[in-house]
């Protein structure tokens, strides 16, 4: 009885997981019963006879979760059947011309050279990736249709009833498949690499504040469950076999949804490569978090705030783009993160350069100096992932993320390009705006209004100049004001503050 409970709890447990599972379940129990009216009903049984039970072998084999691994295995299937049957065909009207005796010989040579042929072909990359379940159907049809065909006179009735049989089996494999509560590969392959861009974005955002602030102290309970929130990327360490595994089953899919036929599948194996990179790096740096040889918390804090930088600001940008990515739209919002992030390197080498760890001891400096050394390669790693994610975002034809919200006008003094440019104010005081900002500039222009797209400035440095009074101001999110925006560099719109810092220095 204690069994049964535990069953029944097991089985509550993996419907739970996936709801998906109990539905595919009641799917194959559909076809299976469908096909099975071949062998009970009586017409169709003087039809098909005993071979109607190929058929339901066809279901059984056939009927994968998806409906690219379906389909997939459906078309190896019929595809195998049928190429075998007519050589099988072939080779026994070939060695019927040679007489009694030499009949079974020449059977038994062409049945040899078929199934080393075809085992050695299934040692291929491609082919073993694609049509090895079609070349192991190819070596049985080949086989079973070539030694029955020796015992058997009516050899064409025989491979036509098998072909038949199998052809219904895989087609009403295909089309509960596609039509009853279908279960695209391809949904799932996005997802999935959705999903580990926000796994991932997860540790580094949560890195800073258990680097520097993280104690055991308090409930344990607490602590592990904190532990193992963060420990979620490791799921992405060992996505591989799973991600090209969805991504070979989407190429068989039809057009669904906003994926196209072909639609750039080999991009997100791409994308998932630099993630598993990205994610080893991570469980290297975790090692220092859970390490029994920690740094005195007054040597961490001496680079804390670049290092939290770099940390939040590369998590921060891969959240962006499984956003992006989830609602399929073109953004560059990441890459202000990026940017960013490089911004902290960038101080965190001065940092170094000044000398700062010349009193720690050579043990803590190797620990320390590893643990920059890592997140240093992450966010290079965030850098190539951005534009990874951008190229899929191209190919695949993603929306852009808004639409234009100012019209830019030929009496306007303003071009678009990666400079700063100063906007005069319309206003009564004579002021002089200058407006330096990080905007997502779209390079697609829709040819059918002969307008450009431009999203909302990100990042936005605000000069106000007067004789009496200097303001600057920093601001994050979208601007509100009756001008156009203009893209420009964040190198660039350092250059502008600092000269212009330099300016009012040298005046004053």
């Amino acid at each position: 009885m204690e069994k049964v409970r535990e069953i029944v709890r097991e089985g509550r447990r993996v419907g739970k997981e996936d709801p998906r599972r109990v539905v595919h379940a009641f799917k194959v129990g559909l076809a299976l019963a469908l096909v099975s009216s071949f062998y009970y009903y009586q017409p169709l049984y003087d039809n098909f006879g005993v071979n109607a039970m190929w058929a339901v072998m066809t279901v059984v084999v056939v009927f994968e979760f998806s409906v690219g691994a379906t389909l997939g295995k459906g078309i190896n299937r019929a595809v195998a059947t049928l190429v075998a049957g007519g050589l099988g065909i072939g080779a026994h009207h070939l060695a019927s011309l040679s007489g009694p005796t030499i009949e079974p010989i020449l059977l038994a040579i062409f049945v040899f050279v078929q199934a080393a042929l075809s085992t050695f072909v299934r040692f291929f990359p491609r082919v073993k990736a694609r049509y090895d379940y079609g070349i192991l159907i190819f070596i049985l049809t080949f086989s079973l249709i070539s030694v029955s065909g020796f015992r058997e006179d009516e050899i064409l009735d025989l491979a036509h009833k098998r072909l038949s049989t199998v052809i219904m089996g895989g087609v009403s494999c295909v089309l509960i498949s596609i039509f009853v509560c279908p279960v695209w590969a391809g949904q799932d392959l996005h997802s999935l690499i959705a999903s580990n861009l926000d796994t991932l974005s997860h540790f580094l955002q949560e890195f800073g504040e258990e680097y520097f602030e993280a104690t055991d102290d308090g409930d344990i309970k607490e602590v592990e469950k904190r532990r193992k929130n963060l420990e979620r990327y490791k799921s992405v360490l060992n996505s591989k076999s799973n991600e090209e595994a969805l991504a070979n089953f989407a190429r068989w899919e039809p057009r669904h949804g906003q994926f196209r036929f072909r639609h750039p599948w080999k991009q997100y194996l791409a994308v998932a490569a630099l993630l598993r990179q990205c994610a080893y790096r991570i469980d290297a740096l975790n090692s220092y978090l859970n390490s029994d040889f920690q740094i005195p918390m007054d040597i961490k804090k001496k680079l804390e705030e670049p290092l939290r930088r770099m940390s939040s600001e590369a998590g921060k940008s891969l959240k962006e783009m499984s956003i992006s990515l989830k609602k399929m739209t073109k953004s560059s919002s990441s890459d202000i993160h990026v940017l960013n992030s490089q911004s902290a390197c960038k101080d965190l080498s001065t940092l170094l350069k000044s000398g700062i760890l010349n009193d720690v001891e050579p043990l803590q400096l190797i620990s320390l100096t590893t643990t920059v050394s890592l997140l240093i390669d992450i966010v290079n790693l965030t850098e190539k992932i951005s534009e990874s994610v951008h190229e899929l975002a191209s190919a695949a034809r993603f929306k852009n993320k808004m639409k234009p919200t100012a019209s830019l006008k030929k009496s306007d003094s303003v071009s678009i390009g990666r400079a700063a440019v100063p906007i005069k104010s319309h206003d009564s005081d004579d002021h002089v705006v200058t407006i330096l900002c990080d905007a997502d500039v779209s390079n697609t222009v829709d040819q059918s209004r002969g307008e450009t797209s431009v999203d909302s400035c990100q990042h936005v440095a605000i000069k106000i100049d007067d004789d009496d009074l200097v303001h600057e101001k920093h601001e994050v999110g979208e601007i509100h004001a009756h001008t156009s925006c203009v893209s420009c560099d964040p190198s660039d719109a350092s250059d502008v503050l600092d000269s212009s810092n330099k300016r009012i220095n040298s005046s004053n």
